[in-house]
């Protein structure tokens, strides 16, 4: 089990910090349009490129998580302050997945179409990491 979880959440975010390094370096991938690409990823009024600065400290972030995600898959190692970064990590994960679901959310990211994505899988993607983590730290502490 510690070996899938921390496969899972090693893949996932792997994936995210490469979109995020991407679009920091300036490339629109997947949307040839920054304004479409903007609203499919932040989805919210007045914001009309991905700020570079911004996609950079994302990807760097999701890269530590990740990092830390496969390090949290080795029970052996980290002691505690590793195994209470997990802890962090899955209520940062599971804190965004939640919020995806709320009204305040919705009003403040309401364009689509990142409203529906953030929905169907941005949200629940967050829940499925936020899981994965808790069952890295569940199985450190057993």
């Amino acid at each position: 089990m510690n070996t899938a979880a921390a496969s899972i959440v090693f893949f996932l975010l792997l994936t995210v910090a490469i979109a995020h390094l991407l679009w920091a370096i300036g490339s629109p991938w997947p949307i040839r349009d920054p304004q479409l690409l903007a609203r499919t990823v932040i989805g919210k009024p007045g914001v009309d490129r991905i700020p570079r600065l911004g996609a950079l400290a994302v990807a760097v972030l999701v890269m530590i998580a990740a990092t830390l995600g496969t390090s949290l898959g080795d029970t052996a190692s980290g002691g505690l302050p590793l195994t209470l970064a997990g802890v962090v990590l899955a209520l940062v994960f599971a804190a965004r997945g939640i919020a995806g679901y709320l009204p305040a959310w919705r009003a403040a990211h309401p364009l689509e179409p990142f409203a529906g994505l953030d929905r169907r899988y941005y949200s629940p993607l967050c829940l499925v990491v936020a899981a994965c983590f808790a069952i890295l730290v569940v199985t450190r502490l057993v």
